[in-house]
């Protein structure tokens, strides 16, 4: 069974995602909160994945990502934020968030993000715009230096950075490439240390910026 709290000033949204996720096999809401109570009941029900408002009213998304990933066991986080553009999404990679969902994602997609989230993969919603890919890299990573850490990849590494960008955990991962799950683990922790980041959604979009995940055109294609 998979754990989640919610977090969001909306009384309706936090309504809207706990229904959703409940009629779901395997998933279970414990909590739905405010961002005031939002680290208290983190700590007293031990969830594996929080989605998390990035701005509240009373207390700052991105303040809240930061005591959570100080935890000694930190929950799985995914920000919530009704823009693909928003300004802070791209401090929240920064800061260790395992992706972000838009407000109206598909209720039918939404299960599905939070096993994946479970299992390890990374969220990013399918309006992300360059915008926030810029941002995340801006004063970072610059492109020719995502070009050179790539270049450090195996062919099998690259592999798997391409699925890991498709949002795949490493069970998932490890079905595709015909591995064990733990031989994907170990080329997901080589690929977060030859791209010298910290996390897989960080990883994707230097990945993103070195043009690893843009599509070869096809041979006699001008």
């Amino acid at each position: 069974m998979i754990r989640v709290l919610v977090v969001d000033d909306e009384a309706l949204i936090r309504t809207g995602f706990t229904h959703i996720l409940n009629a779901a096999d395997g998933i279970e809401v414990v909590a739905a909160v405010s961002g005031d109570q939002a680290l208290r009941r983190v700590r007293e029900s031990q969830p594996d994945v929080v989605l998390l408002d990035i701005r509240m009213p009373d207390v700052d998304g991105l303040t809240i990502l930061a005591e959570l990933r100080r935890m000694p066991r930190p929950p799985v986080v995914a920000m919530l934020t009704t823009f693909d553009t928003d300004e802070y999404v791209a401090a929240a990679l920064r800061s260790g968030a395992a992706g972000f969902l838009l407000k109206d994602t598909d209720p039918e997609q939404l299960p599905h993000l939070v096993r994946s989230l479970a299992g390890g993969g990374t969220v990013l919603s399918s309006k992300v715009t360059r915008l926030v890919v810029d941002g995340y890299l801006e004063g970072g990573v610059r492109e020719n230096a995502a070009v050179r850490l790539a270049g450090r990849l195996t062919e099998r590494e690259r592999a798997v950075l391409v699925l890991m960008a498709e949002g795949l955990a490493n069970t998932d991962i490890g079905e595709r490439l015909h591995l064990s799950t733990g031989t994907v683990k170990g080329h997901v922790t080589n690929v977060l240390g030859k791209l010298r980041v910290s996390s897989r959604v960080q990883a994707v979009l230097v990945a993103e910026r070195a043009g690893l995940l843009t599509p070869e055109p096809d041979e006699g294609t001008p």
